[in-house]
């Protein structure tokens, strides 16, 4: 289950110009019935990159074991 705070990896294609497939955000809010998901995408500085809203198909919890990658919006 997907709740707020949670890390997402973004499973679809990108709803925003500077994010790719596989970027991981953070659930910053829940909509009702977990439809849907506000997700905040974050630089190294902290400095948020896009605030997207994503369908409940649209983003899957991180899993153990992956990796994350690190790459240059522009």
């Amino acid at each position: 289950m997907i709740t707020e705070h949670s890390l997402v990896v973004l499973d679809c294609d990108p709803p925003h110009e500077k994010l790719s497939r596989g970027d991981v955000g953070t659930v910053v809010h829940v909509y009702k019935g977990a439809r849907g998901y506000e997700v905040e995408f974050v630089d190294g500085g902290g400095q948020t990159v896009a605030l997207v809203t994503v369908g409940a198909d649209d983003v899957r919890p991180i899993e153990s074991g992956e990796l994350l990658h690190a790459r240059r919006t522009a």
